[in-house]
């Protein structure tokens, strides 16, 4: 029998800071396919945490519903404290710029620049004289990992990896406190792969981001991860360290975490 773990909904202690997000009693459907029926989860201030699962178990969707790409049909989402449900258009819209968000594709737009693709988020939050978008966004552009001429070139121009850089420039422009990663590594060779991890922690420590990360990859979850939120079977199946889900008896969790490949990732972390 799979263990549950059970997550808390009791009020903070005066002075404790809530959750980044927290998700209660969520249902999402198409039609008559339930993906999630009840689902809870608590990401804490600060940490990176991956979500994974099998496939179809909703981890994308779920990503999307928080953001507000895709309402549920019941069930509350907080953010930093604040019932988004709640929320007038304009509170909603000021709420907005506390989250940068990666698409698992990048999702820039083929029709502009990088600059261009980076300051989109500006012109739609800010108002500044364009100059100044220009110079913020030429700086994320380099805290991203790309060259400033790099801002000139189309996303049709780059390759994979640079393409992910410019997306995460993108999603960090506004100097959000919370970033959504939806499989930031897909399709990258290895070596890129660990690149863009790295560059993921060291912008999190550096910026102080609590990072919700969708992924399946082994060494994405090693190399990145404070905690694993594991989805399946329409719920949240368990939450931890990676170490204490290897120790989760369910059959699916020991079969990703205790093969030849999980425990590879584990070692060379270690």
């Amino acid at each position: 029998m799979a263990l549950q773990t059970v997550i808390s909904s009791k009020p903070e202690a005066a002075g404790e800071a809530p959750p980044a997000i927290r998700v209660r009693g969520i249902v999402n459907r198409f039609g008559t396919h339930t993906v999630h029926d009840g689902l809870d989860l608590d990401v804490h201030q600060g940490e990176v945490i991956g979500v994974i699962g099998p496939s179809g178990c909703g981890k994308s969707v779920l990503l999307r519903a928080i953001v507000g790409l895709r309402p549920p049909q019941a069930g509350m989402i907080e953010i930093f404290g604040r019932n988004l449900a709640g929320l007038s258009p304009s509170e909603r819209k000021l709420e907005e710029r506390n989250w940068g968000v990666m698409f698992q594709d990048g999702a820039l737009f083929s029709n502009l620049t990088v600059l261009e693709n980076v300051m989109v988020p500006l012109r739609e939050h800010v108002e500044m004289p364009v100059e100044l978008m220009r110079e913020l966004a030429d700086m994320k552009i380099r805290m991203a990992g790309l060259g400033s001429d790099a801002g000139d070139k189309f996303p049709s121009d780059l390759s994979g990896g640079m393409r992910k850089r410019a997306a995460l420039a993108r999603a960090l422009v506004l100097d959000p406190r919370l970033l959504f990663l939806d499989e930031p590594t897909a399709g990258l060779d290895p070596i890129t792969a660990g690149r863009f991890d790295g560059l993921v922690r060291e912008l999190q420590q550096a910026m102080g981001l609590t990072v919700f990360l969708v992924t399946h990859d082994l060494d994405t979850l090693a190399a990145t991860c404070d905690r694993i939120a594991v989805l399946g079977e329409k719920r949240l199946l368990a939450v931890g360290t990676m170490d204490e889900l290897r120790e989760n008896p369910h059959d699916w969790i020991q079969e990703y975490f205790s093969g030849p490949r999980g425990r590879a990732a584990a070692a060379g972390y270690k």
